[in-house]
């Protein structure tokens, strides 16, 4: 007969080697080409599914290619996904509901989607935060916004594009970057690719 802590340490090893054999979920990863390089992107399919599934459908009809990143504030994020480099801003579908309550926290290297005042009003435009930007989070009585993927490789490439001269440009008044950041393509690929 086997004594008490011996069927415990096998009883774990056998859940152990169980867990062991349950492949991880991978996350659906996107590749943002620029005109500064590639960003590699893991979006948070369980967290956020509804922004996660705007976001993908903005990249399989090719919304963003030749959109540009037309906000960069250096130490808080760079945006864009809603605008060509002559800043018209491209037509987008409805916006989608806001998923800032689902416990991700706007950290370096996440991504979220901007939107106006209304919390429910993003649609394909977003933002890489490069600094932690805790304020916004989810504050009691308040949006927030919503956190949906995170920069796996490629943050050279976005502190790169953070480190551009702004000033006016387009429709405005600051934070436009002198010189041109496009994305040239978005595609989804397979984890590991």
């Amino acid at each position: 007969m086997i004594d008490a802590p011996r069927r415990l340490a096998a009883v774990a090893l056998a859940a152990m080697l169980a867990l062991a054999s349950v492949p991880a979920t991978a996350e659906t990863q996107v590749r943002l080409g620029t005109s500064h390089g590639p960003i590699l992107i893991e979006l948070f399919d369980d967290q956020a599914p509804a922004t996660v599934d705007n976001f993908l459908a903005y990249v399989r009809d090719g919304f963003f290619e030749n959109t540009i990143f037309h906000r960069v504030i250096p130490g808080f994020v760079i945006q864009g996904g809603g605008f060509t480099a002559d800043f018209e801003r491209k037509a987008t579908r409805a916006p989608v509901e806001n998923e800032a309550d689902n416990g991700l926290k706007n950290r370096r290297g996440t991504l979220s989607m901007a939107r106006t005042n209304d919390p429910d009003s993003a649609t394909s435009q977003f933002f890489i935060n490069l600094d932690d930007n805790a304020f916004l989070d989810r504050p009691p009585g308040k949006p927030g916004y919503a956190v949906f993927g995170r920069v796996i490789e490629g943050m050279d490439t976005v502190e790169a594009i953070a480190a551009i001269p702004t000033g006016a440009a387009g429709p405005f008044r600051q934070d436009v970057p002198r010189e041109t950041v496009q994305i040239e393509s978005a595609t989804i690929v397979e984890a590991g690719e």
